[in-house]
């Protein structure tokens, strides 16, 4: 999730992609989405397993993969 014009961007794990982004586009989760008002969802991946979509979520907030991407 993102907001695109202050580059806030938001990377997370879970099983229910739809229940998820219902949840945060209507602040029903306390947290960074809803502090920095993150409701815009950019992009998203499947995975097989939990454990490879948390390894992906860490690559993600580890690298700059979307901090130079406009």
């Amino acid at each position: 999730m993102s907001i695109y014009y202050l580059s806030t961007l938001y990377v997370g794990v879970t099983s229910d992609l739809v229940k998820r982004v219902y949840e945060h586009k209507n602040n029903l989760v306390e947290g960074f989405t809803k502090k920095y008002s993150v409701h815009r969802l950019v992009s998203y991946e499947t995975h097989d397993s939990a454990e490879s979509a948390i390894t992906r979520e860490k690559q993600i907030k580890n690298g700059n993969e979307f901090r130079n991407s406009k």
